[in-house]
């Protein structure tokens, strides 16, 4: 009698080879037999018609405050995430001196849009250490596995301080520390390292986050920790994405760590087909040296959302918009749809200097109705451009319109990195042997970004509704999302459904999987407001062989732990 059997799925097991139709069962926290005849169990899922995938593994996350608070980590445990890597592009919260928990949540603030008031209430600060930050998080019980990095803002600000962690150079004695507290956080359990040298994170206040123009060999030295521990990845956000001046000492820190080297890659509009050369450089490097390097690469474009309920909207910065900001939301759409206010309005520009941010509010050719269904691959005659253009009426007056259709409740999306106006490059990319599918952000940006359900398009769009171009194999895409990112963490115990791997699986209608429109919720400390997707199609999920989901709802199941370490 085994303790869990899911009969007549069309398993998808997670190494790219084609599916096949079994049963399997799960006993403990393990798959113990798949396919055959597999006898009967405690309990039993009939999957007849449905896929049976291993539990997807999310690289790129930022739940590093979340999970001190929220044993759920909603949305990826409603998207089929089983694990999740936070620590990312240099932002965390530890190690932190007891003086500088203000100086880390503006960090926070500012590079991930997580609210500081939020923060505030929901941090207990019950640590010091890197170690002691791991074992906070180890003691509460959670839905999910966790995996934790080294943020290099963090580590900077407690070894430099707050006076010299904006520093570009660091003195050598300050390298040492630094390396020697990574590699006791590396010891302890930590599976990476991560930095950010670019310009769009910055602290709230404006600067630059600590270490952003920092020398190689402040990042080289750091390095030397991976050496003694032999495990954890080097994961960074870059402005140069790969190319020079960062190739070389990139390169140097792979061959010092003997591990991964993970960077975010995305077409560049003042260089859009850079990314080829950079992939061509990484495939040759891995060829010849045998260098670990790869591209993180997302299944859609980073979307920033815009409307009534998001951080911004294409007025949020205009004069007139101040008197009416803080209504509630029916007064606001009544107010908005006043002819007077619409006029002034009208007559305004935004007040925005940063110029991506003003690119963002102002370009109506990259601006696109979100939709619901969402549509996150519009065509560039669907921008409000274009359709302002074709309906003879102003851009100003389209997007009042449509910021106040659904009572105030609809978005507005701007792809980042969409020169080409549809997915060909991401196609490319996704397909190319050095890139990892990373960057749901899971956790960030709540406010404006709501990308954490990509593991649930990954699979409904590039596996089965795109049109626009090539799909992506089914089997290939959910490879991508198991046994390839838990590999690259050093996670060989999970990813792949065979017997003896950790049972984290995912029963899912592939037919009847769909992704909700966003909606604006208050659910964090202190009314915090965030941006949540749902998507329907989830028939379970199970995490270390319990069932923590079932038809898209929790089931309060919480076998999640912490993940110290590679894992055999």
């Amino acid at each position: 009698m085994h303790d869990l059997v899911i009969r007549n799925g069309k398993i998808v097991d997670g190494t790219g080879r084609p599916a096949f139709s079994g049963d399997l069962a799960i006993d403990g926290d393990r798959l113990s037999a798949v396919g055959g005849d597999i006898g009967r169990g405690r309990r039993e899922l009939d999957a007849d018609g449905q896929l049976v995938t291993p539990g997807f593994v999310d690289a790129h996350t930022h739940y590093d405050g979340q999970v001190t608070w929220d044993p759920d980590l909603a949305p990826s445990s409603w998207h089929g995430t089983t694990t999740v890597v936070m620590g990312n592009c240099g932002v965390g919260f530890a190690p932190v001196r007891p003086d500088q928990h203000d100086f880390m949540i503006r960090v926070m603030e500012g590079v991930e849009e997580i609210p500081g008031a939020a923060l505030e209430e929901g941090l207990a600060w019950d640590w010091e250490s890197f170690p002691q930050y791991l074992d906070a998080v180890a003691r509460q019980e959670r839905t999910l596995d966790v995996v934790a990095q080294v943020p290099h803002c963090a580590l900077r600000c407690y070894v430099m301080g707050e006076e010299r962690a904006l520093d570009d150079e660091a003195r050598p004695e300050d390298i040492a520390k630094m390396a020697e507290l990574t590699r006791e956080a590396l010891a302890a359990g930590a599976l990476g390292f991560s930095t950010s040298r670019t310009l769009l994170h910055r602290i709230k206040g404006g600067e630059p986050v600590p270490g952003t123009h920092c020398r190689p060999e402040e990042l080289l030295g750091i390095a030397q920790a991976f050496r003694d521990v032999g495990h954890g990845v080097f994961q960074m956000m870059s402005d140069h994405m790969g190319q020079d001046p960062d190739f070389p000492w990139m390169k140097a820190i792979a061959e010092t760590t003997g591990r991964p080297l993970v960077f975010t890659l995305a077409q560049l509009p003042h260089a859009p087909h850079a990314y080829r050369e950079v992939l061509a450089a990484l495939e040759n490097t891995h060829a010849e040296e045998g260098l670990d390097i790869r591209a993180g690469v997302p299944w859609r474009p980073p979307g920033v959302l815009l409307g009534l309920e998001a951080t911004l909207n294409p007025f949020a910065l205009h004069p007139s918009y101040a008197a009416v900001r803080k209504l509630p939301l029916p007064e606001r759409v009544r107010a908005l749809r006043d002819p007077t206010l619409r006029a002034r309005l009208a007559a305004e520009e935004t007040e925005a200097t940063n110029p991506v941010l003003k690119r963002i509010l102002s370009d109506g050719t990259n601006l696109f109705p979100l939709g619901d269904p969402p549509d996150y691959e519009p065509p560039a005659s669907a921008c409000v451009a274009s359709r302002a253009k074709a309906a003879g009426v102003s851009m100003t007056e389209l997007l009042l319109d449509l910021l106040t259709a659904n009572e105030g409740r609809d978005y507005l999306y701007f792809p980042l990195s969409y020169v080409d106006r549809d997915f060909s490059v991401l196609h490319e990319m996704l397909s190319h042997p050095r890139s990892t599918a990373s960057l749901s952000d899971g956790g960030a940006h709540v406010g404006s970004i709501c990308d954490a359900s990509v593991t649930s398009y990954m699979m409904s769009y590039w596996a089965r509704d795109r049109q626009r171009g090539p799909q992506l194999p089914l089997e290939e895409v959910i490879r991508k999302q198991t046994s390839e990112t838990a590999a690259l963490y050093g996670l060989r115990d999970r990813g792949v459904v065979a017997p003896g791997k950790k049972a984290d699986l995912n029963v899912v209608d592939f037919d009847g999987l769909r992704l909700h429109r966003p909606v604006a919720t208050r659910d964090l400390p202190a009314g915090g407001r965030r941006l949540m997707q749902r998507a329907e199609g989830y028939r379970a999920t199970v995490v270390s062989g319990q069932v923590i989901a079932e038809h898209g709802e929790l089931t309060g199941a919480r076998p999640g732990q912490l993940v110290r370490g590679a894992q055999a």
